[in-house]
Order: C-alpha cells, then structure tokens, then sequence
C-alpha cells in the first residue's frame, strides 16, 4: 500500500493483530516529530479518563465557572456549549454537539485541580510513559502553553503506540468498561459540525474520539463501519480504529488539512483501501 500523498513529508502506519506497517513520503526522516494538532485531544482524554480510573474524579463531575450543569462529560464529548475558540457564544449544555477547544482546556484545568499536579505532568504520568510515547511533547500553540486541545509534537511511531492502545480497549491506560464508555455515543441525537468536513445530524461523538456513526462522506473513508472512531488534526493528521476490523491507523504530515481539500481528496481513499 505505496503512500503517494500530494505532502512533502509524512507517513502512515496500518496496525493490526497480525503486524504493523509503515510508510514513508521519500525523503521524510522517520524520526521526524510533527504538530499533531487534534489529535492532541484523544491524548487529553485518556488522561482524563485515567484521573476518573484513578478515583480522582468522575464523569459527571460538576465542572465550575462554565455554566450551569456542565460536567466532565459535556467537555469530553463536545456538548458542553462552549465555543470553538474563545470569545465566541455560549450555547446550554446538552443541547447541540459544538466542537470546542475552549473545553478541552477546561477539563485539562479540572483534570490538574483534581490530580493535584499540571496537567503535562499528568499526562505525561498516566498516558506517554505508560504508551512509551517517549518522543511526544506538549507545547506552545497559537499562543496557548503547553496546549492540551492542540499542543502535542510526536513522531509518527509515538503515533502508532497511541493507536495501538486504543486498537486494544485502551490497555494499559484504562480499563475496558471505562474504554467501552469513552467510544460510546454520549448525548444521542446531537446535531453538529465536524470542522473542514461537515455538519451532520446527528454528529455522534464519544469520550474524546469522534465516532463515524452514520456521517458521510467522511474522512475516515465509506468502508469503515460506523463503530470506527478516532480523530484527526488540522495539522494533517488523524488517527483512526476500525474494532470489526481489528485494524488501526494514523497518519502524519506537513501539509494542513484545510489546504486545497488535499486530505479530504486523499484520506478517505487511502483508508477504503486498507485492510
């Protein structure tokens, strides 16, 4: 499976029970870390979802300062309201599937309040070493420090180990039951927007991964079954699990998915071929 991507750099990997392969655009070093933009945001998740393995908090934990009724499950599953960035309106919770930055830097806030340490720390503690993600860092971006809805730099291999723990009901970061809740649909019926793709009613999302349910077209391809889930970046990026399959993938690249449509023209193609 040759990757010709119209990029100047990047890779995908293809995982599944039986091995796990890479490929390369020529020239690329496979050391190389990129921006994964997005995809920062399953890595948010786990960990947060580790703090609520951990007894620290839980799902429906009250999150405070953002409106009434909004709980660490609203801000996982895009359905607390808040905005895409700052500054922009604010909706009731629970009522429409609005994709937000603003609330992944929420529950980073009441993942660290409740763990008792920054939340790099944590993340670092609960989510990279235990994945071996040794090459993943959180940093800086548009601004915001050390970004946990769109900050993470890794190599694709720290990729491919995030794939494979959620290709194994996220072992060993959370357990099943908990794992089988995150790639459940949270507040049926929500209508919304997947940003560079589409709106869909409904817009299915889980605990952190966005679900395929029955949204086309979409990136993750029409072969994928609407139990796939996973994320993508507008880095160029995504990461996505195929559960009947039994097959995973990501992808990693220097060109930015809103760029001439090039992803949205080359993912879903790519991924209908993979099996």
């Amino acid at each position: 499976m040759p990757l010709d991507w119209p990029v100047r750099h990047g890779g995908a990997v293809v995982l599944s029970a039986e091995d796990e392969r890479f490929e390369w655009v020529p020239g690329t070093a496979e050391d190389r870390r990129y921006r994964v933009a997005s995809v920062t945001k399953l890595m948010t998740a786990l960990a947060t979802l580790a703090a609520v393995e951990a007894g620290k908090l839980t799902l429906d934990t009250p999150v405070p300062d953002v409106g009434d009724g909004v709980t660490v499950r609203h801000l996982l599953a895009h359905a607390s309201g808040l905005p895409f960035d700052p500054g922009g309106s604010v909706r009731p919770p629970g009522t429409r599937r609005v994709y937000s930055n603003v609330g992944y830097h929420r529950v980073a806030e009441v993942v660290a309040g409740a763990v008792g340490s920054p939340f790099p720390a944590w993340l670092d503690d609960a989510v990279l070493r235990p994945l071996g993600m040794t090459a993943t860092t959180l940093e800086e971006w548009n601004g915001v420090p050390e970004n946990p809805a769109a900050g993470a730099h890794a190599p694709l291999a720290d990729l491919a180990l995030l794939a494979g723990c959620l290709l194994e009901g996220g072992a060993p970061v959370i357990g099943p039951e908990l794992f089988a809740e995150a790639v459940s649909v949270q507040f049926p019926g929500l209508a919304g927007l997947v940003p560079g793709v589409g709106r869909f009613d409904p817009c299915d999302w889980g605990l952190g991964p966005e679900l395929k349910g029955g949204k086309s077209p979409h990136w993750m391809g029409e072969r994928r079954p609407p139990s796939s889930f996973g994320h993508f970046g507008g880095s160029g990026c995504f990461l996505w699990v195929d559960p009947e399959a039994r097959l995973a993938a990501a992808a990693v690249t220097d060109r930015d998915f809103d760029d001439d449509r090039w992803a949205m023209s080359t993912w879903p193609k790519w991924s209908d071929a993979v099996e």
